[in-house]
């Protein structure tokens, strides 16, 4: 329960790269997201968090119907997913079809404002050490990847929600071995910090918004 009254609350959806696989709790990148939103004077609640390790758009649909208790609205709401519908090999099109689903659902949790969700694009996991040691084709993971968040963005744009790009930062640095955890396949609590950055100015002006 929120100790202070005017405290924002804070709806997190997506997969592993919203649970954190492989770091800490408090290193995942919404938890940092909202402390250092804190720091700034944003009494943003600690979010509450529906995402789970292999998840695609549809599981996460599915899990957000069932959710205990069921999910209400919130003041501001993040969604990072897809990236497992690529792995498995779905196309493109179908995505964008979830996708605007869930990121419609989103803007519901959002009590209906859509300038308060913030989406970020997926990573490309086709840089890691995992993906190297599966023989995997990273040229067609990337290409893949970049339909998907070019699919992902222009659902945002045509919906006013905010949509940050992490893939550049993970495209850069992801094969970094500091930038992973011991799995050689997700992100690190460095990196995890790094996305936190960069989404921080768009949900700082979010939140701003009355």
């Amino acid at each position: 329960m929120a100790t202070d009254p005017n405290a924002l609350t804070y709806l997190a959806l997506g997969d592993s790269y919203t649970i954190g696989e492989g770091v800490a709790p408090g290193d995942r990148w919404p938890v940092r997201l909202t402390l250092a939103l804190r720091e700034e004077g944003v009494p943003l609640e600690f979010p509450r968090t529906i995402a789970a390790t292999g998840w695609t758009t549809d599981e996460l649909m599915t899990a957000m119907d069932l959710a205990q208790p069921p999910l209400g609205e919130y003041d501001f709401v993040s969604l990072l997913i897809g990236v497992n519908n690529q792995y498995r090999d779905r196309s493109c099109a179908d995505y964008a079809g979830e996708f605007a689903e869930v990121l419609e659902r989103a803007v519901r949790h959002a009590r209906g404002r859509a300038d308060r969700v913030l989406v970020l694009s997926i990573p490309d996991w086709g840089v890691t050490p995992f993906a190297a040691d599966q023989g995997r084709d990273c040229a067609r993971v990337a290409c893949e990847l970049d339909d998907y968040n070019a699919a992902a963005r222009a659902a945002c744009e045509a919906r006013g929600v905010a949509f940050v790009d992490i893939t550049d930062i993970n495209r850069q640095r992801g094969a970094e071995a500091g930038m992973l955890a011991d799995d050689g396949l997700h992100p690190s609590a460095a990196m995890y910090a790094e996305w936190a950055a960069l989404a921080l100015p768009a949900a700082r002006s979010l939140l701003a918004k009355r």
